[in-house]
């Protein structure tokens, strides 16, 4: 049996890495929304912004997507409905649904978030060299994909 202590001891745990990387990365992205045109997000938008799209998607799947429960979901939708970053459309396969869509300032936020997470990726790869920020990229794409698979009944 495998234990604590078998761990690599020079480096952090998988989930300590995967926190403070994921809090890095979210502090380096909200930081500029401000300046940027976008004084009215809060961070814990940032749960919901980065698992919308653009095609319209159910409240229940962003919901699982964001990892949520459906009424925080709902709360946090309302909210960037009010400020005019998402709007709520009837789904044409089933009339009684709605779909969540993403407004023209939505879109132009979540094309602005690309941009930052494109600089975020340029400014950690030139600290750990790029080949190597791409190489570790690839390797949790392929630990993900996996652990996806292996979920599959």
């Amino acid at each position: 049996m495998v234990t604590s202590s078998d761990l690599p001891k020079d480096r952090i745990a998988i989930g300590q890495l995967l926190g403070r990387l994921l809090r890095e990365f979210r502090i380096e992205l909200f930081e500029p929304a401000a300046a940027n045109g976008y004084p009215d997000l809060r961070e814990s938008h940032l749960l919901i912004l980065g698992n919308i799209g653009i095609h319209g998607m159910r409240l229940t799947e962003l919901a699982a997507r964001s990892q949520l429960g459906l009424a925080a979901t709902s709360e946090m939708v309302d909210n960037l409905v009010s400020l005019g970053y998402f709007e709520r459309r009837p789904d044409e396969r089933d009339r009684r649904a709605k779909l969540i869509f993403p407004t023209d300032r939505g879109r132009a936020l979540l094309r602005d978030a690309g941009n930052q997470v494109a600089e975020i990726e340029q400014r950690w790869g030139g600290l750990i060299g790029t080949a190597q920020f791409n190489r570790a990229c690839l390797d949790l794409q392929r630990l993900l994909d996996a652990l996806d698979a292996e979920a599959i009944p």
